[in-house]
């Protein structure tokens, strides 16, 4: 496969009034010479993503948190930051880190990051290039082999992951820190949620192992190699990683995960193209990365993780729609997120309906 087209360029846009800053300020600060043009992402609903074209050398990306009330620690650039360039020597797929500002020295008023734009395309909804079944499929082989190969690095010899790992109880302080974000984010038109988060209360299996976890592990997180889609030669948007349970993670790479065969409005929030002929359906996603890992978790377990995935995804999408609702971003895009977290309140507690015996 090749693409005559930058999907970087082809997707960048003018930045939005509410987004702007002072590019020259930047330009500045950074001192790597002139700022040719700003561009921004239209995706970012967590974070804002820019891209910097330079008047000299390469192309940088810069992240930085929206405006807005936020989660209590959300949005650490600071951490993000440290994490890829402290992760890089260590495991390849990490892009070259440049810069990082904090509040007090930041020229934008926010603290923020920059790194060196890797080369290559995004998978988004569809590919928006020629794939074929087997390339879709290879593409998917190479999706769990990163993972895989991710949740086997040493924390233990890695002195940024030390400074993350807090030990055993992860899925408890999993349980613990979401709940306490969705109702901190709540709206009048937030659902009730209660029966499905006391079943996940009571329902919390033990650890079964600390390794590092992206926790944002999709395709639109990855950069392909121009010219071979089924390579992955970057992974994106560290901001929720850290050390904890390598099941958790296979949960909510499985909220992502839309098949052909899903409801109409499950394929309505897919963000993914894993319903090209020739992806992976979920089953075989889990399958082959228990075979590949050795895990044996019950399927009650197996139920608690995807059922705490579409939870978190819930909460993920009520702290953006909180924005909206308050008028903290006037982002139209965002306007439909409550609907997506009634949505996923329903699927929740239809998985649930359907495992009782």
């Amino acid at each position: 496969m090749t693409s005559s087209t930058d999907p970087a360029r082809e997707e960048s846009r003018p930045v939005r009034a509410e987004d702007a800053f002072d590019v020259t300020a930047l330009a500045t600060w950074l001192d790597r010479g002139p700022i040719s043009e700003v561009r921004q992402f239209p995706g970012g609903a967590s974070n804002l993503t820019y891209l910097l074209r330079m008047a000299s050398g390469p192309e940088l990306i810069l992240r930085r948190p929206p405006r807005g009330t936020k989660a209590k620690g959300a949005h650490d650039m600071g951490r993000e930051y440290r994490l890829q360039a402290g992760l890089a020597p260590y495991f390849a797929k990490v892009a070259p880190m440049v810069a990082y500002a904090d509040e007090s020295q930041s020229p934008l008023g926010a603290e923020f990051y920059v790194m060196e734009r890797v080369d290559g395309v995004i998978p988004r909804k569809e590919f928006g290039f020629p794939v074929s079944e087997q390339q879709a499929s290879d593409l998917c082989r190479a999706y769990l082999d990163t993972l895989v190969d991710l949740h086997a690095l040493d924390v233990a010899a890695i002195p940024v992951l030390t400074e993350l790992a807090k030990g055993e109880g992860y899925v408890e302080r999993q349980m613990t820190g979401w709940v306490r974000r969705f109702e901190a984010a709540r709206t009048d038109d937030t659902g009730d949620w209660s029966d499905v988060i006391g079943w996940l209360q009571a329902h919390q299996p033990a650890d079964v192992a600390q390794c590092l976890v992206h926790n944002d592990y999709r395709f639109d997180n990855m950069v392909l190699d121009s010219a071979d889609p089924t390579r992955i030669v970057a992974l994106l948007d560290w901001e929720l990683a850290t050390v904890g349970d390598p099941l958790m993670e296979l949960g909510n790479c499985l909220t992502y995960w839309v098949q052909p065969d899903d409801d109409e409005f499950l394929l309505a929030l897919r963000r993914q193209p894993t319903t090209t002929p020739g992806m992976w359906t979920r089953a075989q996603l889990v399958e082959t990365y228990l075979e590949r890992t050795g895990y044996d978790p019950t399927p009650q377990a197996l139920l608690f993780y995807e059922v705490f995935g579409q939870f978190r995804l819930a909460v993920i999408a009520q702290q953006i729609y909180y924005r909206y609702f308050h008028g903290q971003t006037t982002n139209e895009a965002h306007a439909g997120f409550g609907a997506a977290v009634s949505y996923l309140e329903s699927r929740s507690r239809r998985m649930l309906d359907e495992a009782k015996p």
